[in-house]
């Protein structure tokens, strides 16, 4: 089937229905607006897929992006002591790389998600632990964020209610105010190399 947009009839059949042959013509100006409006369908077409490539392209890049910050949170967290044991978070597996969490909120802002587990699910020491992380991050992230640390599901007796603590500011502005608390943390956070 020839297209009727190359043909050099395609006025005449507008107007008349038929071609410069005189042979009527089927379908007239019907056909004409149906190959219009395919080319319209196929333009439309093309640049939707088009722009699916660069959202593709785009979220892989954020996701990465994401992906390496979390990194860098990970890297930040592993370092702190037990408050109890000689170990890191990371060598109790308190802490791992999959526990961290990081969304974009805003243009250079970012929410921070850690979910990290107790050695035991009793641990008097977890809300300790929280602390100790909101601590270091509060001190060594160099950008805009907001922190949520929860103790990850089903791994703690009273997960609940630690959880609402290490998460309230003016709890944790409180504890740190308490010097014997605060040296603790501070034993806690500092870096193995200093």
């Amino acid at each position: 089937m020839s297209s009727v947009l190359g043909s050099s009839c395609l006025h005449e059949e507008v107007k008349a229905g038929q071609c410069d042959s005189g042979q009527p013509r089927h379908g007239g100006a019907g056909r004409w607006k149906m190959e219009v409006a395919y080319g319209l369908v196929s333009y439309t077409l093309a640049k939707l897929f088009l722009l699916s490539r660069l959202s593709k392209k785009d979220n892989a890049q954020r996701s990465k992006k994401m992906e390496d910050k979390a990194l860098e949170v990970y890297d930040v967290i592993r370092t702190i002591r037990d408050p109890e044991k000689p170990n890191t978070l990371e060598d109790l597996e308190v802490v791992s790389e999959s526990c961290v969490e990081v969304q974009e909120i805003g243009a250079e802002e970012y929410l921070i998600v850690i979910k990290f587990t107790p050695t035991v699910p009793h641990c008097s020491l977890a809300t300790l632990i929280g602390l100790c992380l909101q601590v270091k991050l509060q001190r060594c992230l160099p950008y805009k964020h907001k922190l949520e640390i929860y103790i990850s599901e089903g791994t703690h007796s009273t997960e609940e209610d630690i959880n609402k603590q290490i998460n309230d500011k003016e709890r944790v502005a409180a504890a740190m105010e308490n010097p014997n608390l605060r040296e603790i943390v501070e034993q806690c956070v500092i870096e193995p190399d200093d």
